[in-house]
């Protein structure tokens, strides 16, 4: 009994659900660990900075105003660029690629500055250190996953380790550990510490913090880091031995760097520190990925009842997808996108319309009578409540917010001091662009039937993917349509749900019969539904046309004549307000719409519903004796989308003679006017993938002006507002020779100035839409301009100062080996074999990664070359000259026997860098000394005459 009890117990505790996730959960491999190693990185440095004497390196600050007003523009720089990365998320992705990048190009620009130096700190030997260590972390771990997975192949793990790991993750991992050793050798070094100098755990300064006879408080010990820092050094960070206690090993290590007075006799037999913490970290990472994927114990490890919780916590937070990045210049979806978009207008609109083919599958001729378009469920109920939206299918968060508003059976709200009701509606109608920003399978799932699904569910027995071949399939208890109670649900198709040809939106709504807990009996794209008290619904399916199609038009026309009374209401739905957006752009469409409306409907038409414009926005008529074209203009494209602004559309008043006015809009003209004002600053921050597309067009306004290589007349000027006012006319000056001579930037400016002039509304005059283009494509072009002056600027500066182009474009990996077997030792020749082993591959990268890692030196060596040797000089092609010239100064040289003239060849390279005289250079240069005779030789061999 007692035993039963407590199994009941434990059972009870656990439950099946419970024991159910332990044991299938997948786990996937986190890449969480950088994040940990992240922060103990970032509080060792904040340790290791601390216990250095701020003071001394306040007082050896260089004031130089010039230094640190360029540390400023840096620093604000790289601030903005870096400022919408900062709180998003710490994961391998095009973000995270970004944060590095933009790190990378801060720190190569900073370590050139002369400031660094004048506080004794030498940034060089940290950043070829960790370069170095950041390509050998990856060849090494790159080398183990290769081993690993061949082991997997072969049978030799647990088929669980067979997942493949991210490529990013790998870099990432090396950046974070190889950081880690930089910040350790800056303030701990690589010395080799002597046998008999081994730490003293009881005489140290660490634990005489808790010596109680000490006259000094811990928080006076704390004061002073230096010495904490150095027994940190001495005892966590300890090399781990010599080399006669791992003879195994000693020819596989670095050793640590000896400190004498004067030059060393003997080599340190001591393992380099740095290289036992290097080694330490990649061991750790090695055991912990052979352990997790070996036992599988990463992707179905058995988790504690707090673990379960926290993750069942985690599994309860829906998962939805993030707004589409539409200014994105990455995004692969919006290139489909396009490309879709040019397919369905050169291809389908004209040649092929699926509103054609519906027309032809029609099962019956007269319009009227048509069940696959017209629907009367609702024409005898007493009163119908109905909910209308469109655009949804953008950002999950925002989508599921208002499905989970139109799924609640009521909402209580107060109005005017007074409570309202509002009951579900019976129907919901859509007004299409289901999903942004393609229509795909995974779109439609993703972003439209997932937020639906959650808000309200489907019936228990409705599978995923089931296709409904013969509509309306009804619940099994219910007979016929009208009898269903519950929710039903019409969309209508928008542009966006055209760019494949209205393929799946068909699939996915003419063919399911449940949006979530929204019935669905609709066939076709475009549908008519009687409602009670003689009010009808016309969908209309306008396509890419902006207009419906005959086959539409004669339905509709038809069905007026035939069926719609003339005390008769009716309330056209179609996805664009072509009523605002023809009024804006100064156009005319939706001419059979139009036709339809004033010459059939003749006043009947007493609302218009429509979408594509995301806000809300309500026309009403002005009471005249002219025949009214619509009493009520409506446009609620808030389904989920990003905000349009309403500001925009506040002077319209007036469409096919009849006067409207403004009755509510949202978000309010103030608003959508400041929101808009705010988009200036605030634009760059919500869409910094927008950086790529940016960067191209400030790239081609400006590359094909590179170098300015006379910009010293600026630095000679005395005082600051000289200099401003010779900078700005060198601006003007820039921009004079781009239109003159450089024609790629003019060609691209005149591009930029036409994309700007189309983008301006058509009702605008062509002369303001001509003056607002200019204007537009002047702020883009000064902006370009002023930033490549600028960065020319700070380049020469810095050659001036010899802290750029100083040696070529390999300086920092030159220095590195200059100074590598001083402070890395290396008695046994292991570097010397690698790069045997590997063919020369590992020296190489290192160099190679050294000099793409120092871009403001590349910049200006190139520069340099340019300068000097004309744009010529960056072709490798040229290395041996193929075109010749008539060298003047032969030429005019007197004609001496040749071996007495100065100039004795002809010909010349046509490009003077390619010269032979100018290229030659010495490879090899050696002298051979004359044996010195003996005396005896000199005795025995000599003699005179």
């Amino acid at each position: 009994m007692g035993s039963d009890k407590q199994s009941s117990g434990l059972l009870d505790t656990l439950k099946m659900e419970t024991v159910r996730t332990i044991l299938t959960h997948s786990y996937p491999y986190p890449h969480e660990h950088s994040r940990h190693l992240v922060i103990a990185v970032f509080v060792g440095c904040l340790f290791f900075i601390s216990s250095d004497n701020m003071h001394t390196l306040i007082q050896k600050l260089d004031s130089n105003v010039k230094w640190w007003s360029m540390y400023a523009c840096l620093l604000g720089f790289f601030y903005f660029f870096s400022s919408p990365f900062i709180g998003k998320t710490f994961k391998p992705s095009y973000s995270n690629f970004s944060r590095w990048y933009i790190a990378w190009i801060l720190v190569a620009a900073l370590y050139h500055l002369p400031s660094f130096q004048s506080m004794g700190v030498d940034l060089r030997m940290n950043l070829s250190l960790f370069l170095t260590l950041f390509v050998s972390s990856i060849l090494f771990l790159l080398v183990f996953h290769v081993i690993f997975l061949g082991l997997w192949y072969l049978g030799l793990v647990a088929r669980v380790a067979g997942k493949r790991p991210e490529f990013l993750t790998i870099m990432q991992n090396c950046a974070v550990l190889s950081i880690a050793c930089c910040v350790f050798y800056s303030h701990c070094g690589n010395l080799a510490v002597l046998r008999e100098k081994t730490f003293d755990r009881r005489n140290s300064g660490w634990f005489s913090w808790w010596n109680k006879e000490e006259p000094h408080t811990w928080l006076a010990k704390l004061v002073g880091m230096t010495k904490l820092k150095g027994q940190v050094c001495k005892s966590w960070f300890a090399p781990v031995g010599s080399a006669s206690d791992y003879p195994f090993l000693s020819k596989w290590v670095i050793y640590g760097e000896l400190t004498c007075n004067g030059s060393c006799t003997e080599s340190s037999n001591e393992i380099s520190p740095l290289y036992s913490l290097w080694a330490t970290f990649i061991g750790l990472y090695i055991a912990n990925y052979v352990v997790e994927r070996s036992s599988g114990w990463a992707l179905s490890r058995p988790l504690s009842l707090k673990e379960f919780e926290k993750l069942k916590k985690k599994q309860t937070k829906p998962e939805f997808l993030d707004m589409v990045p539409w200014y994105s210049g990455t995004s692969a979806d919006l290139f489909k996108t396009m490309f879709d978009l040019l397919v369905s207008v050169t291809l389908f609109v004209g040649r092929f319309d699926m509103r054609m083919m519906q027309a032809a599958m029609s099962r019956v001729e007269e319009g009227a009578k048509q069940e696959d378009l017209l629907y009367d469920q609702f024409s005898e109920k007493d009163g119908l409540w109905f909910d209308f939206m469109a655009d949804t299918g953008d950002g999950g968060n925002s989508s599921y917010s208002v499905a989970r508003l139109l799924a609640q059976p009521s909402l209580r709200l107060q109005v005017n001091g007074s409570m309202l009701t509002l009951p579900r509606g019976d129907m919901l109608l859509i007004g299409g662009d289901l999903a942004y920003p393609n229509p795909s399978s995974f779109t439609y799932e993703k972003r439209l039937f997932r937020p639906f699904e959650y808000a309200l569910q489907p019936p228990m027995w409705y599978k995923e993917e089931h296709i409904a071949v013969s509509k309306p399939e009804l619940p099994p208890e219910v007979d016929e349509l009208r009898q269903y109670d519950g929710p039903q649900c019409f969309v209508i198709p928008g542009n966006h749900d055209w760019f494949d040809g209205l393929q799946t939106y068909m699939r996915y709504i003419c063919h399911k019969s449940w949006l979530g807990g929204w019935f669905m009996p609709q066939k076709k794209s475009y549908f008519a539904l009687e409602l009670p008290n003689r009010w009808w619904v016309f969908g209309l399916d306008l396509a890419l046309h902006c207009d419906i199609d005959i086959y539409q038009f004669k339905f509709f026309s038809e069905l007026v004549r035939d069926k719609v009374g003339e005390n008769d209401s009716v309330i056209i739905m179609t996805h664009e307000p072509n009523w605002l957006l023809d009024w804006y752009f100064n156009q005319k469409t939706g001419k059979n719409v139009t036709y339809l409306i004033r010459d059939h409907l003749k006043g009947r038409c007493r609302l218009r519903i429509a979408g594509d414009v995301h806000h809300y926005m309500r026309h009403s008529y002005v009471p005249s004796n002219k025949p009214v074209y619509v009493q009520h203009l409506l446009v609620n494209g808030c389904g989920g989308a990003f905000l349009h602004p309403t500001h925009v559309f506040k002077n319209f008043n007036k469409i096919n003679g009849t006067s409207y006015e403004t009755k509510a809009s949202y978000p309010t003209f103030e608003d959508s006017s400041r929101i808009a004002l705010g988009n200036i600053l605030k634009f760059r921050k919500k869409n910094w993938q927008f950086d790529v597309i940016g960067g191209m067009i400030y790239f081609m306004l400006v590359f094909s002006m590179f170098p300015q290589c006379h910009l010293d007349h600026i630095l000679k000027d005395d005082t600051l507002s000289e200099r401003l006012g010779t900078f700005f006319g060198t601006v003007w000056d820039a921009f004079m020779y781009m239109l003159g001579c450089s024609y790629v930037s003019a060609a691209g400016a005149i591009l930029l100035l036409t994309i700007a002039i189309v983008f301006v509304p058509s009702k605008v005059s062509w002369k303001k839409r001509l003056l607002i283009g200019i204007l537009h494509v002047s702020a883009h072009l000064a902006a370009a301009l002023i930033l490549m002056l600028l960065m020319e600027l700070a380049v020469e500066t810095c050659i001036r100062h010899n802290l750029l182009a100083t040696s070529g474009y390999h300086t920092l990996y030159q220095w590195y080996r200059s100074v590598e077997s001083e402070h890395f030792p290396d008695p046994t020749g292991l570097r010397a074999r690698i790069e045997q082993w590997t063919f020369g591959l590992y020296p190489a990268c290192i160099k190679y990664l050294m000099s793409g890692f120092d871009v403001p030196e590349v910049m200006a060596v190139t520069r340099n070359n340019i300068c000097k040797n004309g744009m010529d000089s960056l072709s490798r092609g040229g290395a041996v000259p193929k075109e010749w010239k008539l060298d003047p100064n032969w030429d005019g040289e007197s004609k001496e026997p040749s071996y007495l003239q100065r100039f004795p060849s002809k010909w010349r390279a046509k490009a003077l860098h390619q010269d032979p005289v100018n290229t030659v250079r010495i490879i090899d240069h050696f002298v051979i000394e004359q044996k010195e005779k003996s005396d005896s030789g000199l005795s025995n061999g000599s003699f005179n005459q």
